[in-house]
């Protein structure tokens, strides 16, 4: 039987409730700096357009290729061009508008503080790992009350690595003085979160709430941070 010491989850996406928070910042942004005025049809189809660079973006920032200035400001000048906007003076203020105002938002998915209080009284020690800017996800835990839940906040920024490389699981391990087998990663990034955790030995926990479909092997998959609760708590994983 196994009982997991340490848990180490990710922010984005499994706690912290990005799609929402960023639609509506991007919400905002469209409002605020007037796009439609400028030949954008919808807020709808901004959106969906910076989703699209904004990704392509961030797969460049995880292996080393852009720094994290040039996403913040690109990802806007992209999507402004794609409705012939051409200005970079109006995305370098767009982009100081979002990194300022998203992390500010509160969304989480439901019971998240519930999972994360119980897990606290069991005694098991809570860490994140995430690949947000330091900055960024300080004020994030700070605004929706996460901080106090969390032993160690490990940003790829302070590891001086991303996930999926291994050299940020080893760090975070070493951080928090644990061992794999120990440990469970929860994550909503098969490669990203689960496969770099499962590189080094720590199980892995997929939240899929969509039922996006995978064929990795993994520990477990749950819809819902009230699943994960039970079965950490189940009889068959207690000492």
């Amino acid at each position: 039987m196994k009982a997991y010491k340490h848990i180490f989850f990710d922010l984005d996406r499994t706690l912290w409730d990005f799609e929402t928070n960023s639609k509506n910042t991007l919400l905002e942004i469209v409002s605020e700096f007037e796009l439609l005025k400028y030949g954008v049809p919808s807020a709808e189809e901004f959106i969906a357009v910076y989703r699209v660079e904004n990704e392509k973006l961030w797969d460049e920032y995880r292996v080393g290729k852009i720094h994290k200035d040039f996403l913040r400001s690109e990802r806007f000048l992209r999507s402004l061009k794609h409705f012939d906007i051409d200005s970079k003076e109006i995305a370098e203020k767009i982009g100081f508008y979002y990194v300022n105002k998203s992390p500010e938002k509160k969304a989480l998915f439901p019971h998240t503080h519930q999972l994360l209080q119980t897990l606290v009284d069991k005694g098991i020690n809570l860490h994140i790992i995430t690949n947000g800017f330091e900055e960024v996800q300080a004020v994030k835990l700070k605004n929706c009350d996460l901080r106090s839940y969390f032993d160690h906040v490990i940003t790829s920024e302070k590891a001086g690595v991303k996930k999926p490389d291994p050299a940020i699981f080893n760090y975070a391990l070493k951080l928090a003085h644990a061992s794999p087998e120990e440990s469970l990663m929860v994550g909503d990034d098969v490669k990203v979160d689960l496969l770099g955790a499962k590189n080094v030995g720590i199980d892995q926990a997929y939240f899929n709430p969509h039922n996006e479909a995978y064929s990795a092997e993994l520990t477990v998959e749950y819809k819902d941070h009230r699943e994960l609760l039970s079965w950490i708590l189940s009889e068959e994983f207690q000492q």
